[in-house]
């Protein structure tokens, strides 16, 4: 019952379909597992996509069409929470299936000084389980292309290659341990004198995915598509680049960008239409982090928060799954908690190899993924901001308690010396803006020994 009144309060918004119809293809029979493409944005605020706006017709933010159109011929999904809200540790979770304290990775990774700072490591350990091993062994080509950043770059010069973890193709950007010298033809993340030039590298991820599904037709594959875009600072055209060489950070430089990036999502989607692919594809479309800037919070919609916070707007991301061969339409599922850490039990399901002990923390979720909400058995949990030297922190009341968990509809946020305790209900206060801990000490006292449980057993790896 609480679930079902607490949907106006979310006022998610499961957008139409906008544009040109994409070009029909003959399907191949679908007779093994499928293709799957995890789309992941870098900063992509839980608003930046049309669809899931307070009120899109209000909204100062451009329209995107094509990721709406994801949406209208699959399912949006508004429980859905990265591994961290900031870059490294949330593709860590995603890539390992595990919380990334496990791995020692706590912020972004950058040169060893910071990384020691910071209490992590300088890279992700090899050894670490792989979301791209598992589905390699399962028979799968593999690939990643666009960013990394879980080890390489700077004075970071020993981290392993990409082929270590599973991947049979690759091509990334400058945060890696194998930079693509179209890219990086400097040693910085974009030049002037780049082959590929900054604006033009979501295309050319795209381009190599379609590239890659082509030339592996015998095979199911799977494929890291994550770009670096919407991620600041902003270059989206040589004449801002000339103006403003180390980009910007302004309203109107991100407007062009995320709508290239729609247009980019609309390329990739026809591009399986032409090779067949489309139906036995599963294609699953989110964000690492949230935004920052949020633009006064407009790029967080309904959430308080950003990147570098623990509150909804840092870590509750959008996401959704289109997979035509078994995936419904148009559905949005408000009931099932997802996290990034249940996404490798979940491929590794949906690739058959039901059972499969993978050591992930996460959940098998390929039931939700097809379309049957279940709730979810275990709590959340997440930590960011080990200190005040190394981490970054949003200002004002988007900062929070540097751990979390979620159990069931409440959410506990607590500093990990026992201060500064919070308490939220999710399903009546999206927005956080009610603290009801005092109202609720039974629940409280149950929830925190848990969570500093959590958080002491990560100090210890």
């Amino acid at each position: 019952m609480k679930s079902k009144l607490a949907l106006p309060a979310l006022v998610f918004v499961l957008c139409s379909s906008f544009g040109t119809s994409l070009p029909t293809s003959e399907q191949k029979p679908i007779n093994r597992p499928p293709n799957i493409i995890l789309i992941l944005i870098d900063d992509m605020g839980a608003a930046d996509v049309g669809c899931y706006r307070p009120n899109s017709s209000a909204s100062s933010l451009p329209p995107t069409p094509h990721i709406d159109r994801l949406a209208a011929e699959g399912i949006q999904f508004t429980n859905y929470y990265s591994a961290a809200p900031i870059c490294s540790p949330s593709r860590v979770g995603l890539l390992t299936g595990n919380v990334p304290g496990k791995w020692r990775i706590t912020s972004f990774l950058a040169d060893r000084k910071h990384n020691r700072t910071c209490e992590q490591a300088d890279f992700l350990d090899a050894s670490a389980p792989s979301v791209a091993r598992e589905l390699k062994a399962a028979g799968y080509a593999t690939a990643h292309f666009g960013k990394w950043h879980m080890g390489g770059g700077r004075d970071v010069d020993n981290a392993p290659g990409i082929r270590q973890y599973g991947f049979d193709a690759y091509a990334s950007t400058w945060e890696s341990p194998d930079p693509d010298p179209l890219l990086t033809s400097t040693d910085w993340i974009w030049a002037k004198s780049d082959s590929v030039k900054r604006w033009n590298r979501t295309a050319y991820f795209v381009d190599k995915t379609l590239d890659f599904l082509k030339r592996n037709p015998d095979k199911p594959c799977y494929i890291n598509l994550w770009p670096d875009d919407v991620h600041t600072p902003w270059v989206p055209d040589e004449t801002t680049l000339n103006e403003f060489p180390k980009g910007t950070e302004k309203p109107r430089e991100f407007k062009t960008v995320l709508t290239e990036l729609d247009l980019q999502i609309g390329r990739l989607m026809a591009g399986l239409k032409a090779l067949g692919v489309d139906e036995n594809t599963l294609v699953v479309f989110t964000s690492d982090n949230g935004a920052l800037p949020t633009f006064q919070g407009s790029r967080s919609g309904l959430f308080r928060g950003s990147k570098l916070s623990l509150y909804e707007g840092g870590i509750r991301m959008p996401f959704i799954v289109r997979y035509p061969a078994r995936t419904p339409k148009g559905r949005v599922d408000n009931q099932s908690v997802l996290s990034a850490v249940d996404l490798l039990p979940t491929f590794v399901s949906l690739a058959g190899k039901k059972g499969r002990n993978t050591g992930a923390d996460g959940e098998n979720r390929a039931g939700v993924l097809l379309g049957k909400p279940t709730i979810r058995k275990n709590p959340l949990f997440w930590e960011y901001g080990r200190n005040t030297e190394s981490f970054r922190y949003p200002g004002g009341r988007d900062k929070s308690p540097n751990l979390a968990m979620r159990q069931g509809h409440w959410k506990l946020l607590v500093n990990a010396d026992g201060s500064g305790t919070e308490l939220y209900e999710l399903d009546t206060d999206p927005a956080e803006q009610t603290d009801v801990a005092a109202q609720h000490p039974r629940l409280v006292d149950e929830m925190r020994p848990k969570l500093m449980a959590w958080r002491t057993g990560l100090a210890k790896k």
